[in-house]
């Protein structure tokens, strides 16, 4: 039998699954902020594990720099959840996302948009990780 390389393929699983509940119960055209309660709640009965709205410290040159990224969601503790309410996700979105990874050296990020009929969904693996 051979093994997965999709990393963290259960957990992304789980997510991406609440994600689709979350949408397919309020649909497109909420602001972001209406799907991120919406998650918390899923998150919660779905028992994944989740920290909302943290801060991502950024450094330059060994120093901590006073600006900051703050991610939707931080699930698993390894899992970067950047959610959005748009038409089409611009290409900004993604360097967000690849942004994110790199400040906080996680391996994985996901971009999801509740904005459009179908879930939309883009799973950002750090190239960059040591």
């Amino acid at each position: 039998m051979e093994k997965s390389n999709i990393l963290y393929k259960e957990e992304s699983y789980k997510i991406i699954g609440a994600c689709m509940k979350v949408h397919r119960e309020l649909g497109s055209g909420f602001l972001e902020a209406v799907y991120e309660e919406a998650l918390n709640k899923e998150f919660i009965k779905q028992d994944i594990p989740f920290k909302s709205q943290v801060k991502l410290r950024v450094f330059y040159d060994g120093e901590q720099l006073d600006k900051y990224y703050k991610a939707d969601f931080i699930c698993y503790d390894k899992i970067i959840l950047e959610i959005k309410s748009v038409r089409q996700v611009p290409i900004a979105f993604y360097a967000q996302t690849k942004n994110y990874l790199a400040a906080t050296k996680k391996e994985l990020g996901m971009l999801v948009n509740f904005g459009q009929p179908s879930l939309f969904y883009k799973r950002i693996v750090n190239s960059e990780k040591p």
